[in-house]
């Protein structure tokens, strides 16, 4: 069942929103003292502290920053992991929040640390530059910053920090590898397998392989720095989304490309692959009557995906544990599938069984 936000924030613009294992985290870009709203599990403080519940938050919940300036900093976006948060600020820089057992959080670890009632919210610090975009793997985080280069920092037992270990990082680390020098527009990722994307439309990927995520540069199920993936007939990348066993690119021209294990959109007998499989426009809901629809953007869940057309139109795919793909029943979906929205699309978040879609009225 579809369900709309809490009253309170109905007269809110939500700029973003990001979806955890259990909980979802809401960007207010407004000049209110409140920027973000938080609910669901909050067992490690991953929605900072809430005087009404220490582990479960049932509705939106006001989530407190230590910013300076509160009324003039604006919240451009969050991310959300298995048990962490990141919160990424125009002026103010990148906020932390939750689990740091593997220095997720961008600061020192501290052994046998309550993470439960916690007050702590940390400003992580160290870039080359501003950040312009923050993603949570389970336990690890990215953060792209303004002149193109990625740091990581958490867990990198499967190599997804891409730091070129296998151990924890407790602080941002610049990435490397076929990274070096290369300037990067977007990064991605949520369970253990991490990609970015250049401005000239590589893709790079690193982490976990098991899946044959990264399987177009090895036969190993882990990889612990940078590599270019050969994409071959997918042209220019614009967007990449990562999923606890499958990934998505969107090139250029608006097609969607998908790899990986899972239910991957091209029907119920294509559970696997190594290599890019194109996922045909018409099931985006291009015709002879609608020639020039196009996907504009892509995200995936542990075990689901979403894209958004340029028309404002949501498409989703995949596992749909306890209906978190919105389609009105509980069947999984082999094939993309228009959700009734009552709206305008402008861009959804995708958890573990949940979704969340921001939307734009057309009344």
């Amino acid at each position: 069942m579809r369900q709309r936000c809490h009253g309170r924030l109905l007269r809110k613009h939500i700029s973003s929103a990001a979806c955890g294992y259990g909980f979802t985290l809401l960007a207010c870009n407004s000049r209110d003292l409140t920027k973000l709203w938080g609910m669901g599990l909050n067992k490690d403080s991953q929605l900072g502290f809430q005087h009404k519940s220490y582990d479960y938050v049932l509705e939106a919940s006001p989530v407190s920053l230590p910013l300076v300036n509160p009324q003039e900093t604006r919240v451009l976006q969050v991310s959300c992991g298995r048990a962490h948060s990141l919160v990424l600020t125009d002026s103010e820089g990148v906020f932390s929040m939750g689990n740091n057992a593997y220095g997720q959080c961008g600061r020192k670890i501290v052994e046998d640390e309550v993470y439960s009632g916690s007050h702590g919210v940390h400003k992580i610090e160290g870039f080359d530059s501003g950040v312009k975009q923050v993603a949570c793997g389970q336990d690890h985080s990215l953060f792209l910053t303004d002149r193109g280069s990625v740091y990581a920092c958490g867990w990198g037992a499967d190599g997804q920090t891409g730091l070129g270990h296998h151990s924890k990082a407790s602080c941002p680390v610049p990435v490397g590898g076929d990274l070096a020098g290369v300037r990067v527009q977007q990064v991605a990722t949520y369970g253990d397998c991490s990609l970015a994307v250049s401005t000239d439309g590589q893709v790079f990927g690193w982490g976990n392989s098991e899946y044959l995520q990264l399987a177009s540069v090895t036969e190993a199920t882990q990889i612990s720095s940078p590599r270019l993936l050969p994409l071959r007939g997918v042209g220019r990348v614009r967007q990449a989304a990562c999923g606890g066993t499958q990934v998505a690119v969107l090139n250029e021209e608006g097609e969607v490309f998908v790899w990986g294990f899972g239910i991957l959109g091209k029907g119920p007998k294509l559970s696997e692959s190594a290599i890019p499989e194109r996922v045909p426009a018409t099931l985006f809901g291009r015709s002879e009557f609608n020639p020039t629809v196009k996907v504009s953007s892509i995200r995936c869940g542990l075990n689901h995906f979403a894209a958004i057309t340029d028309r404002g139109e949501l498409f989703v795919w995949g596992k749909n544990v306890r209906g978190c793909l919105g389609i009105g029943k509980h069947d999984d979906q082999y094939f993309p599938w228009r959700v009734t929205v009552p709206g305008h699309v402008t861009d959804v978040a995708c958890g573990v069984d949940h979704m969340v879609a921001l939307v734009k009225s057309i009344i």
